[in-house]
C-alpha cells in the first residue's frame, strides 16, 4: 500500500482509503470534470471537499500539492510505475484519467488530438469566459454601473457557443458518437452559465439548435449525475 504520508495535503485531509486515488474537489464547473470523470471510469477514489469559500485551498497543505491554488487536485497511489502521482489542472487529470483506464479518449492518434483540442478550448476560452459572465452577472462585478465588460464577455460567450453549436451539428457529441473528455470538459460549465450564473436569456441560450439537446443527453447520464454532486458543497 503506498504511504501518502510524504504528502502535506494528507495531514490537512487524511486518507482512510490510502490505496485509493485522493481528490481534492469543490463541486464547481472545474471541479466537476474530475468528479464525473472518476464516476465514467469506476477507478476507486476517495474524494475530500475542500471548501474554496473558506480559502481551504490557500492553506499550506494545499498548496503543497497545488501551488496555483485552485482546485481540483489529485494524488494517485498508483501512478507510473507505479508510484504515487500528484497532479494539479482539471484538464491534465482528465488527460491522465483517459490515458491511465484508455477510456473516453479515442485510441487513434488522430481522434486523440482532435479531442485534446476541444479540451484545450475549454480550458483556454470556454472557462474564462463563462466565468467573468458569471462575475459580471451575479456576483460583485454587478455593482459596477459600466455594463461594457458584462456586454463584452456575454458577446464572447455567444460566440464560443456558436461554435460548440456548430460543431454538434450532426453529431451527438462533441467527437461524433463518442462521449470523450471533451464533453466532460464543457458540460459543467455550460450547465453554470445558464443555471448557476443565470445567463440562459444573456447568452441567447434557447436560440441554439445543437447546443441544449447535448447538454440534456451529458445531464442524464448516471455519472455525469453524480459527479456533479461530488464532493457536496457545505
Amino acid at each position: 500500500m503506498a504511504d501518502l504520508s510524504v504528502f502535506p495535503i494528507t495531514q490537512r485531509w487524511p486518507a482512510q482509503h490510502p490505496d485509493r486515488l485522493q481528490l481534492y474537489s469543490l463541486n464547481t464547473p472545474n471541479g466537476v470534470k474530475v468528479s464525473i470523470m472518476l464516476e465514467e471510469t469506476g477507478l476507486p477514489y476517495e474524494p475530500h471537499l475542500v471548501d474554496i469559500t473558506k480559502d481551504e485551498s490557500w492553506t499550506p497543505e494545499f498548496l503543497s500539492l497545488n501551488p496555483n491554488g485552485k482546485i481540483p487536485a489529485i494524488i494517485d497511489p498508483d501512478g507510473p510505475g507505479a508510484k504515487p502521482l500528484a497532479l494539479f489542472e482539471s484538464g491534465a487529470i482528465l488527460v491522465y484519467l483517459a490515458e491511465k483506464t484508455g477510456r473516453l479518449i479515442p485510441a487513434d492518434a488522430a481522434g486523440r488530438y482532435e479531442t485534446l483540442q476541444w479540451v484545450m478550448f475549454q480550458m483556454g476560452g470556454m472557462g474564462p469566459i463563462f466565468g467573468q459572465v458569471g462575475y459580471f452577472n451575479k456576483f460583485a462585478g454587478k455593482a459596477i454601473e459600466d455594463k461594457r465588460p458584462l456586454e463584452r464577455y456575454v458577446a464572447e460567450s455567444k460566440r464560443v457557443l456558436g461554435v460548440i453549436d456548430r460543431r454538434l451539428e450532426g453529431r451527438d457529441w462533441i467527437m461524433g458518437d463518442q462521449y470523450t473528455i471533451a464533453d466532460i470538459a464543457m458540460l459543467g460549465w455550460v450547465r453554470n452559465l445558464i443555471g448557476f450564473y443565470e445567463a440562459r436569456d444573456l447568452v441567447g441560450f434557447d436560440e441554439l439548435r445543437n447546443v441544449p439537446a447535448w447538454l440534456e443527453r451529458g445531464l442524464a447520464r448516471p455519472a455525469v449525475k453524480r459527479g456533479l454532486e461530488i464532493p457536496k458543497r457545505p
